[in-house]
């Protein structure tokens, strides 16, 4: 039996807890600020759960002694501290971050904790499952050209301007159309404006727009610098999408005001449960003398388990980081230190029981 700390009770959080607990397989301790949501988590599953403030470092490093690791499902920003406290208990740790200025700081913690432990931030769709991907699609090039990642959690039946539903952390969704973006591009890894650099493209027959986001790549630029003169990270929307929201982050100026911009987008944009996720990952280089391109294509829906209907951004989300967890705690991640999430087998992955959610 192994023994999990997880922090946080939203969707994600709780989900992980209900994936974890009905494998059989783990002992579950699930810790939030906010006793009412843990109440309500257990009247779902039946896990351990206790009530704390993750930033206070020294209680939370106290309740994580004698786990085995503890799994980060709260927002980006309190991460370094938790990373903290879960290498002065000496367990590995586990976040679904996709800000680039928190995986740094998990990263320097990583840098000093003792050998055994792995710390792994960006556990999640993207960064996360499409970094593993990626990767996998450029083993077989003897030269690569292009790596292009595409993913979007999208509402199924799109009804307002924005053609989008809230179905995942606003102030997430808010950070990535905000923030810089990296990417490599000729040969050289420079950041891009996000919200920039629109393509158009149709899938199945529906028309789908990609635009730079920032934090999708995870740590692929480091681990493909000098093989790749292309490679960049797009969020996918449907057409006029990222029109509208330049308009409020840079014609309104409200990327200096995300709080409020979270508040407009949280009144008036409705949450769906009828969601689907876009993966869409393509590779191009040369093999046997010839410019090749191979591609991978998946959407993802809501199913019901458990009772219940998980959304698809729910379903991936926590599907992915309790696969990475799953291997680890299986010894088929033997990696010490800090993980980079392309160190993961793409075959590992979708064969493990979690994992298995994104297969075709």
């Amino acid at each position: 039996m192994h023994h999990v700390t997880i922090l946080g009770t939203g969707k994600i959080g709780s989900a992980i807890a209900k994936f974890l607990y009905h494998s059989g397989d783990y002992a579950i301790l699930v810790g939030d600020i906010d006793a009412q949501a843990l109440e309500q988590l257990r009247a779902s599953v039946p896990v351990n759960t206790f009530v704390i403030d993750a930033t206070n470092e020294a209680a939370l490093t106290e309740k994580l002694e004698g786990q085995d690791c503890v799994i980060s499902a709260c927002p980006y920003w309190v991460n370094p501290g938790i990373a903290h406290a879960a290498a002065k208990a000496g367990v590995s740790y586990f976040d679904l971050t996709e800000d680039v200025e928190t995986t740094h700081a998990v990263r320097s913690i990583a840098e000093t904790t003792p050998e055994g432990l792995v710390f792994a931030p960006q556990c999640g769709l993207a960064p996360g499952f499409i970094g593993i991907l990626a990767h996998h699609l450029c083993r077989g090039f003897e030269k690569l050209d292009e790596v292009k990642m595409r993913v979007g959690a999208l509402p199924q039946y799109p009804s307002n301007m924005l053609m989008y539903n809230l179905t995942w952390s606003t102030k997430g969704m808010i950070n990535e159309c905000c923030n810089p973006c990296e990417v490599i591009h000729n040969g050289r890894k420079i950041e891009a404006i996000p919200l920039e650099e629109v393509e158009h493209f149709s899938l199945d027959g529906v028309t789908y727009e990609a635009f730079n986001t920032s934090g999708g790549l995870g740590t692929l630029c480091e681990t493909l610098a000098g093989q790749v003169r292309t490679l960049n990270y797009k969020t996918i929307r449907y057409p006029g999408h990222s029109y509208l929201m330049t308009f409020l982050t840079k014609e309104l100026r409200l990327s200096d005001r995300r709080e409020l911009l979270k508040e407009i987008l949280e009144d008036a944009i409705p949450i769906t449960q009828q969601d689907v996720v876009v993966i869409f990952c393509t590779v191009t280089g040369w093999r046997n003398g010839h410019l090749e391109q191979v591609s991978d294509i998946r959407k993802i829906y809501p199913l019901n388990l458990y009772g219940e209907t998980w959304s698809s951004i729910q379903l991936t989300t926590s599907a992915s980081l309790c696969a990475v967890v799953d291997l680890y705690l299986k010894g088929k991640i033997t990696h010490s230190g800090f993980l980079k999430q392309e160190q993961i087998s793409l075959d590992a992955f979708l064969d493990n029981r979690f994992g298995y959610y994104y297969s075709n």
